[in-house]
């Protein structure tokens, strides 16, 4: 009896913890009993497998940053080269400088997105969450693609609901959110087209969305689109410039605020992403105006007051100089 609910068990757990210990974290404790040991087995075993895909994940990460950092990298060099040694002559140089100024904007790009990632993941950043006009933002981020939806005769209709809405959250999160989301719809939308974004309210939160109509993305691939460097296999082609990262940051930014994004698409259709988050509450408004009136004000008043009052002690022992000269 000891040997088998006591004895054998533990020279299976102590047998895959060294096998765990030596990096095997494939290996399966077998033991299925019910006891104390039995769900020490259990635990063991769900780490190492925890493990095991964190493994996978991190190698899996560093073979596409490595893939996405190495294809500009050898067409720079490639064309550098061959600039050196005359292969490429003078007259057509400015062609292959453009090639390169534009492969460096991808590594450029890349490193901003890692960047942004390694932020959110070990939270360097805080969240500066207050009060904020979302439709403000929104006319914003949109304006800031006017010369390439231009280019392309593509509209960007805004349905704002009400002059201003007012939201609580990081206001330059959330507008990253929204560049991301903005860049996106116009990649993947084709020329002559139309962008919907739309903000509404209802049960006291609001509903940002926005809608393209362009090729949409399959339906196998609606759950990987938040993975890092994920692409869809045709859109590489049409999206050489993309780093795959977008998408990710919008993820890592709304999970920081507890909030999450859903999305619709069918392919040929187009795509919409819908997001949410609480309303600010005129309560809150309020408190904050008599906050920053009763607190802070009292206190720029008295810093003024100091101010003046050096300058009025400094005044006179300058004029009395001024005279003297």
């Amino acid at each position: 009896m000891y040997i088998r609910c006591i004895r054998r068990p533990f020279q299976e757990i102590t047998k895959g913890a060294s096998e765990f210990a030596n990096g095997n974290l494939s290996y399966q404790i077998p033991v299925d009993s019910e006891n104390e040991l039995g769900y020490l087995a259990k635990n063991l075993n769900y780490m190492a497998d925890k493990l095991n895909r964190n493994g996978e994940y991190q190698r899996q990460f560093i073979s596409n940053i490595s893939h996405d950092f190495r294809s500009p990298l050898t067409s720079i060099k490639g064309y550098v080269e061959a600039m050196i040694d005359g292969t490429i002559p003078v007259e057509m140089q400015e062609k292959y400088l453009k090639i390169i100024s534009y492969e460096a904007e991808r590594l450029e790009k890349l490193t901003r997105g890692l960047l942004t990632l390694n932020e959110l993941d070990i939270q360097k950043r805080m969240l500066h969450i207050q009060p904020f006009d979302i439709n403000s933002v929104i006319k914003a981020t949109a304006a800031s693609f006017e010369g390439s939806c231009t280019s392309r005769n593509i509209l960007l209709e805004l349905i704002l609901s009400g002059k201003e809405l007012m939201a609580q959250a990081d206001m330059e999160q959330i507008q990253q959110v929204l560049y991301n989301l903005l860049s996106n719809a116009i990649k993947f939308s084709p020329d002559n087209s139309t962008i919907t974004l739309e903000t509404t309210e209802k049960n006291g939160k609001i509903f940002v969305s926005v809608k393209d109509h362009g090729i949409g993305i399959p339906k196998a691939s609606l759950q990987k689109i938040w993975e890092r460097f994920y692409k869809i296999d045709r859109s590489r082609g049409k999206d050489q410039k993309g780093t795959g990262l977008g998408l990710a940051i919008v993820k890592e930014i709304l999970h920081a605020h507890g909030q999450h994004i859903n999305v619709i698409s069918t392919e040929g259709v187009g795509t919409e992403f819908i997001l949410h988050w609480k309303r600010q509450s005129r309560e809150f408004i309020h408190f904050a105006f008599y906050r920053l009136y009763f607190f802070l004000f009292p206190r720029m008043v008295m810093k003024l007051s100091l101010k003046l009052h050096m300058i009025k002690m400094i005044l006179p022992q300058c004029l009395i100089k001024h005279d003297c000269h």
